[in-house]
């Protein structure tokens, strides 16, 4: 009898790795099928308004090449069951440091790359320090990040900082254009698709981290700590290295962020930044990412900050102009995510769906209790 019930857990655990894998499949595919179907009704809703131009399309991605980056941070520790709210303060507190380093065109814009980048990996040294191996909640880690983000910017300048440098803004409004892809105007002239460098940057650093995730044994051991931080220790990895790894990553993807951020907006402001964790959180979330950890995957959270960038633009086009109903609308959508993994969790545990009725509902519930004891 005993050696038949190994077998039986034997033959079981594959099974159980395919319920992971069939949920992030469902995930991703809830993920993309939902972006194609917001498109689709917005082309026809919004002929008028250009909606079908290549160009339309591709600034859905330019415009948020920062989110991206930092929505790829927050995919990283949430994998591994931890968070970074900080993100977003790490963003605005960038951009008001580069735009006071190139005030008065003393310092050259190429410093704004390793400063941006040092930031970044500052706050994800230090909180991922704090998380791993002090073992300090990572909700409140971060919250003290942000805040501090958030008070060193007002404490560099309260007022709104431009930035006029001349090879900061050659960055900014660069623009690499693909022939292939345009539309008519009704004056015989072209539209064309093109790609901002901080676009590029975003598109190179998705790449790598699809590569990290899936090919690497530092991504294969975030999954399995996300999955059971018990089972990575059976199976040897160091799980107090690989959380503070995956916060410096997180940390240097915040940087990055703060950088293209600033490219996209060339400016220092108190307000930058302000809300963008919630952004990057969602995105990742609607993207397929587990809250509970170990399943996500980056094309999913591409697919998630292109909903994000789909909503800012539809928003203003059935007449609302309230700047805040964008961030509601993609609320909605996380809070929909959130309890759809809820469901993709319980159904896939013992007792399917039942787990998610109070107990009182829940049929035959004495007698299961019996025989779980």
């Amino acid at each position: 009898m005993k050696d038949k019930k190994i077998i039986n857990r034997m033959n079981a655990e594959p099974f159980k790795k395919r319920k992971n894998l069939s949920n992030t499949a469902v995930l991703l595919l809830i993920t993309i099928s939902l972006f194609v179907l917001l498109y689709v009704i917005s082309l026809f809703m919004f002929a008028d308004s250009n909606f079908a131009k290549y160009s339309v399309f591709f600034n859905l991605f330019n415009n948020k090449a920062y989110l991206l980056m930092l929505a790829l941070g927050l995919t990283v520790v949430m994998i591994t069951g931890s968070i970074d709210i900080s993100v977003g303060g790490v963003t605005g507190l960038i951009s008001m440091v580069i735009a006071a380093m190139l005030m008065g065109g003393v310092v050259s814009a190429m410093w704004t790359i390793p400063v941006a980048l040092g930031i970044g990996l500052a706050f994800g040294i230090v909180q991922g320090y704090l998380v791993a191996y002090l073992d300090i909640q990572p909700f409140i880690v971060t919250l003290s990040g942000m805040f501090f983000a958030r008070g060193m910017i007002s404490v560099i300048n309260t007022q709104s900082v431009p930035i006029t440098d001349q090879l900061f803004m050659s960055w900014s409004s660069a623009k690499l254009y693909i022939p292939f892809l345009f539309n008519e105007r009704r004056n015989g002239t072209r539209d064309i698709a093109y790609l901002t460098p901080a676009a590029i940057v975003a598109i190179l650093v998705l790449i790598v981290m699809i590569i990290v995730l899936k090919k690497t044994k530092f991504g294969r051991s975030l999954y399995a700590i996300g999955g059971s931080t018990q089972s990575a220790l059976l199976m040897g990895i160091n799980v107090k290295r690989t959380k503070f790894l995956a916060h410096v990553l997180c940390g240097l993807l915040a940087g990055i962020g703060g950088l293209l951020y600033t490219l996209f907006a060339p400016s220092g402001n108190p307000g930058n930044g302000y809300g963008y964790e919630i952004d990057a959180i969602s995105s990742s979330v609607i993207g397929g990412v587990m809250l509970t950890g170990g399943i996500g995957l980056p094309i999913g959270t591409l697919f998630g900050v292109l909903i994000n960038a789909l909503i800012e633009r539809v928003v203003p086009l059935l007449g609302i102009v309230e700047a805040s109903w964008p961030r509601i609308i993609t609320s909605a959508f996380l809070f929909a995510f959130v309890v759809l993994q809820s469901v993709l969790v319980s159904a896939s545990q013992k007792g399917g769906f039942k787990l998610m009725l109070p107990e009182w509902l829940r049929l035959g519930s004495k007698n299961n209790a019996r025989h779980d004891i």
